[in-house]
């Protein structure tokens, strides 16, 4: 199976999770031990956030907000590709070409942010769409897709399947902003609706749900 995992910085670096960090990597070295093509895109959480902000007070642009953002996600992707050692790929890929040719020759492939204007769930997207992925999982700091934000209403309720057609009527934004923070990105899910690609969306705080989903267990929400 090739599989690509979008782990959130809201799960791994907000606050930074070292224990939590080492535990995605033992997960992506087990998934390879059983043959799987495995790749992981991670943001760069509330760190990313709290210097977009820093930027905007400054006066920068959307665009340099966003570089600002991109460089904390390849810091984290640097740290996982560090630890990893010769599985992994020694530097953070800056471009779907290259993450590709490092999948296709056996390597564990971890990234961050690509350019401005792009999110981490967009950029897993189209690393998917790269390489033909069977699966995508986001691991997330809720349990899945809600009809409402669950931090804020308690009436909102867990949907265990939809489609992505069903899944923009849920966002509360439609475009991207530096620093957007929603369970999948718009741009994203037109990427994996135009190639079909099945993605399961997972409470990330524990990286075993990640392994269940990907061996086709009942855990989160399923799009398709």
């Amino acid at each position: 199976m090739k599989l690509v995992i979008r782990i959130g910085g809201s799960v791994v670096a907000s606050p930074f999770n070292p224990v939590l960090m080492n535990a995605y990597i033992e997960l992506l070295l087990n998934l390879k031990r059983q043959s799987h093509v495995v790749a992981a895109v991670v943001g760069g959480g509330s760190l990313s956030r709290e210097l977009i902000k820093t930027a905007h007070a400054m006066g920068l642009s959307e665009a340099a907000q966003d570089e600002v953002a991109i460089s904390v996600s390849r810091l984290m992707a640097q740290l996982l590709v560090l630890r990893l050692g010769k599985q992994g790929t020694i530097t953070v890929p800056t471009n779907i070409e290259d993450a590709a040719k490092l999948l296709e020759g056996g390597k564990i492939v971890v990234m961050g942010g690509l350019r401005p204007g792009m999110t981490t769930d967009t950029v897993a997207a189209m690393l998917a769409e790269r390489v033909n992925a069977d699966l995508l999982v986001k691991a997330t700091d809720v349990d899945g897709v809600f009809t409402r934000d669950p931090k804020k209403h308690k009436d909102a309720e867990r949907l265990e399947r939809l489609s992505f057609d069903d899944l923009f009527r849920f966002f509360e934004k439609e475009r991207h902003e530096a620093g957007i923070h929603q369970v999948l990105d718009p741009e994203a899910v037109r990427i994996l609706q135009k190639r079909r690609i099945r993605t399961v969306v997972v409470n990330g705080f524990s990286s075993e749900n990640v392994l269940l989903a990907a061996k086709g267990e009942r855990v989160g929400t399923v799009i398709d």
